[in-house]
């Protein structure tokens, strides 16, 4: 993958609504994922987080998409719906052994997402991270953490996820507190607060800021106006970006991917 492309999607490909409003009438429900995929540069896959696929199923993602996207998958909620975070070696395994290799350089950050309820615990949440892997049968693999709990808002959690390497989502969020601090060589955004009245979710002024705090992320800087725990900028290196038009209003967000696209020209 290239450095510091920019890269816009929804969460799956699936759903009712879209048909008619963004999957042309009487499209085929079976080249659905083949639409999505030329009109969006990424797609968050949810169904991973509530069971298994097989390496064929990832196989065959991998090929209906073309060269330059990239799949995000959301970890298994056995990994990370769990009182003790430490002891989620077994399941982590069994995650990123399912064959998520068979998507290749198709293959973007895995999300790990917690729950509302779960607060920091400082040693149990490094021991977590610790047990992700930097490989999978040769294939590098980069994580994403998406909190949801103001404690974990603390230079501590920022501090472990820079050590190790991993992003710390940041959403835009009603429900739930940003964090924008930059933690690894990617950053991974989730806008979250669509609206069905705007056409694109999002009304045109506020695509132009998240179009401008994309171009930030991608050259490697600190967008301003955001949520941070920190004061000081990360350091200035190219970072791929992640935005995905995700919760809010569901139905909006193929048309706020697209339109956030033609903004960052990519």
């Amino acid at each position: 993958m290239s450095n510091a492309a920019i890269r816009v999607g929804i969460g799956g490909w699936t759903y009712e609504p879209w048909r008619g409003t963004f999957y042309p009438d009487k499209w085929p429900q079976k080249r659905e994922l083949d639409y999505a995929a030329d009109h969006v540069t990424a797609i968050e896959i949810n169904g991973t987080y509530y069971g298994s696929q097989k390496p064929a199923t990832f196989a065959a993602w991998a090929k209906a998409v073309p060269d330059g996207f990239v799949f995000s998958l959301k970890a298994s909620r056995y990994c990370t719906n769990r009182k003790i975070l430490s002891e989620a070696g077994e399941s982590i395994a069994r995650f990123t052994g399912q064959g998520i290799v068979e998507l290749g350089d198709k293959l973007g950050p895995i999300l790990w997402q917690f729950m509302a309820t779960k607060t920091f615990d400082a040693d149990d949440f490094a021991a977590f991270l610790k047990l992700l892997p930097a490989k999978q049968d040769g294939l590098s693999l980069r994580h994403a953490v998406q909190v949801r709990h103001d404690s974990f808002a603390v230079p501590e959690f920022v501090a472990m996820c820079r050590e190790a390497g991993v992003a710390i989502v940041f959403a835009d969020s009603a429900d739930y507190p940003a964090i924008a601090d930059v933690t690894a060589d990617f950053v991974y955004a989730r806008l979250e607060q669509a609206e069905e009245r705007f056409v694109a979710g999002y009304a045109p002024q506020a695509l132009d800021g998240w179009a401008t705090a994309a171009a930030v992320w991608a050259a490697g800087g600190r967008p301003e106006g955001l949520a941070y725990v920190e004061d000081k900028a990360p350091v200035r290196q190219p970072r791929d970006t992640f935005l995905f038009f995700i919760n809010g209003a569901k139905v909006r967000a193929p048309q706020g991917a697209m339109a956030l696209i033609e903004r960052v020209g990519t």
